[in-house]
């Protein structure tokens, strides 16, 4: 049996934000730019997975 191919990070960090706007858009704090307990961590991964991101397309450059 042959283990699942590891995800990308283009395909990770969409997820980050498809999640982060997600709990954005059906959440008020977040909505008015205060990060409630529930959002944060959300929205640090999808930080954390851009600057990786771009980091690595600029290395590509």
């Amino acid at each position: 049996m042959t283990q699942p191919q590891q995800e990308s990070l283009f395909t990770r960090y969409m997820k980050a934000f498809e999640d982060s706007e997600q709990h954005t858009s059906s959440c008020e704090p977040c909505q008015n730019g205060e990060e409630c307990p529930q959002g944060a961590p959300l929205h640090e991964r999808f930080a954390r997975l851009q600057d990786a991101y771009r980091e690595r397309q600029l290395k590509q450059r």
